[in-house]
């Protein structure tokens, strides 16, 4: 009898694992992609960061308009706004321009502190995270200052101060965004893409960005995917579970994305860690396994 009812909350759980997998992995090996675009030759806010926003953000508001998909009202617009601005210009735009001096899997790992500041905002909106979600939180955060007290980000003053604004911006967002009127979650996506995207395009002009030489081949290809999985699979993807599962929860992401993070920037780019990065990464990693398990806990 109770079959019928347990078919959909199954596949409910299937989708959410599918979706936590693609962000996990496709996020993971965008900051490879973004050392790769920068190396070859385009510049970080208005093509890295901007054009590419811009692009997938319109072409996917486009197709959903052509399948009938209501486009967001003038208050929705407002608030699409709002989140383009501490997501995307914040919180992917200083990832960009700190990656220009610090390496693909440090720049992962220093972002882990997202969700930290998830856990406080959200205490801050009434969401308050259990004590074993604290617990994880804590790790991790405590293997982001371990991180941090380095030499290899200490040597890079600008790019400390890029990688501790990135992770506020995008977890202030994260939270903020729930419960706001917003359109669905892939129109969500696309309207602020396409505001984010304007604003860094923006920014970049603003700092005198110019094409100094022909973009490689090799650079061109990682913006393509960059644009298309990082930007319009694994960020729609993201604002899907924004609105379906806690923020702790999502925000886990944070954590695993550094081990991929490192294990492809040592794969195809040679990038070398020393065992106080690695260690520092071991500690942040123990996280996710205690929110997660927390998050079994609860239910």
């Amino acid at each position: 009898m109770h079959a019928p009812a347990q078919a959909p909350a199954h596949a409910a759980g299937l989708a959410v694992v599918v979706a936590l997998a693609i962000v996990y992995v496709v996020w993971g090996s965008t900051y490879l992609g973004i050392r790769f675009a920068l190396e070859g030759g385009w510049p970080p806010l208005t093509a890295v960061s901007g054009a590419r926003f811009l692009v997938a953000g319109g072409a996917m508001y486009a197709f959903l308009r052509w399948r009938g998909v209501a486009a967001p009202t003038r208050a929705q617009w407002r608030n699409l706004a709002a989140l383009g601005l501490l997501l995307l210009l914040l919180g992917n735009g200083c990832v960009v321009l700190a990656e220009q001096s610090v390496s693909s899997g440090l720049a992962a790992v220093a972002v882990a502190s997202v969700p930290l500041w998830m856990g406080l905002f959200g205490a801050m909106f009434g969401l308050r995270p259990s004590r074993t979600e604290w617990l994880g939180i804590g790790i991790g955060f405590a293997g982001v200052l371990w991180l941090n007290a380095g030499a290899s980000l200490s040597a890079s003053p600008a790019g400390l101060v890029l990688l501790l604004i990135a992770p506020v911006g995008w977890a202030f967002g994260s939270v903020w965004s729930r419960g706001r009127d917003l359109p669905s979650p892939f129109m969500a996506a696309a309207g602020q893409m396409l505001c984010g995207g304007a604003m860094l395009l923006a920014a970049g002009l603003l700092r005198g960005e110019s094409l100094a030489v022909a973009p490689t081949v090799h650079g061109t290809l990682a913006l393509a995917y960059l644009a298309v999985f990082g930007s319009v699979v694994a960020f729609s993807t993201y604002v899907w579970l924004l609105q379906r599962v806690r923020p702790a929860l999502v925000s886990s992401y944070a954590y695993v994305n550094p081990a991929i993070a490192v294990a492809l920037g040592a794969w195809l780019a040679g990038e070398r860690f020393t065992a106080h990065d690695l260690g520092a990464m071991a500690v942040i990693l123990a996280g996710v396994v205690i929110i997660t398990l927390a998050r079994v806990m609860r239910r």
